[in-house]
């Protein structure tokens, strides 16, 4: 089954500036490694039991080979990335994922099979997993994955994994911004094997929404009804990713840390929960549009 939403994957230009860019945010952010055969590196920013990957590419020449092959999801990237980067993929986690590929083919699920990769980190580590991908029929910006790394080792990836400046300890929420929530969350409902849920208001990035709840995460399917970040987005970049959401023990030290780093004040809202939020633009967080919401 579905278990959580492992990790959210941002594409970036230049992996060095992203680095910087996310460290003035408040993450622990390091190299992650590179991604043989694909042309492609990476830095992961670990909380608890999710994580932030920053992907750019690394060799153009070895990226665009593999990038013809039909089951890579780095097909596109470097148009992705020239039209402004962000989120492209949410990569939903699997505790059995050749079960769950068998389950959404029974849904008439256009998905391919669940095929192991991995990567080396700077250190040396090896990192092996199990991912599949959805097909021609069924497009969306998500990736599924089975860990065969147990989680201990994935944390040992990089130095203070969970202990972020910012104080940020787990993603909360994912946004999907569409043009037509209803439609798009049937869709979604079918993919996933979960019931549609309901339309709800989202006060902040100004949107109806069906929010999907994956174990302790949730994947919001938002249509704008006002002027606001979803509405920007759908102008900018289309239907798509643009949005993640992340819990910390304290928006007061998360907005100390960035103002001490030369970032301005962010952008400031009141959820639906009444809880407050704070934002990060797509120019301040690489393309994407990056939340925090906790205590003060």
């Amino acid at each position: 089954m579905f278990t959580r939403i492992d990790h959210v994957m941002i594409c970036v230009p230049d992996l060095p500036q992203g680095i910087e860019q996310y460290r003035k945010m408040g993450f622990n952010i390091h190299p992650g490694g590179v991604h043989p055969g694909r042309g492609t590196h990476n830095a992961i920013a670990f909380n608890q039991d999710d994580y932030i990957e920053l992907l750019a590419i690394r060799d153009r020449a070895e990226h665009k080979a593999a990038a013809g092959v039909s089951t890579n999801p780095d097909g596109g990237l470097e148009s992705f990335i020239a039209a402004g980067g962000g989120i492209r993929y949410i990569i939903v986690q699997s505790d059995d994922l050749t079960a769950d590929v068998a389950a959404m083919r029974s849904r008439d699920v256009d998905v391919g099979d669940a095929i192991e990769g991995g990567r080396r980190t700077p250190a040396g580590q090896e990192l092996r997993w199990k991912a599949a991908t959805l097909g021609p029929r069924n497009p969306l910006p998500i990736i599924f994955i089975q860990h065969l790394t147990p989680i201990e080792t994935r944390r040992e990836q990089v130095p203070g994994a969970g202990k972020h400046p910012n104080g940020v300890y787990a993603l909360e929420r994912v946004y999907i911004v569409t043009r037509d929530a209803e439609a798009a969350a049937a869709t979604y409902a079918k993919v996933l094997g979960m019931p549609q849920p309901p339309l709800q208001r989202g006060t902040v990035i100004m949107s109806n929404m069906a929010v999907f709840q994956l174990g302790p995460t949730g994947l919001g399917v938002a249509q704008p009804y006002a002027p606001g970040p979803a509405a920007d987005a759908l102008e900018r970049r289309g239907p798509g990713p643009f949005q993640a959401l992340f819990r910390t023990t304290s928006m007061g030290a998360a907005a100390r840390w960035m103002r001490e780093h030369g970032m301005p004040p962010l952008a400031r809202g009141v959820r639906n929960t009444g809880e407050h939020a704070m934002l990060a633009s797509p120019a301040e967080a690489c393309g994407a549009y990056i939340g925090f919401v906790g205590p003060e």
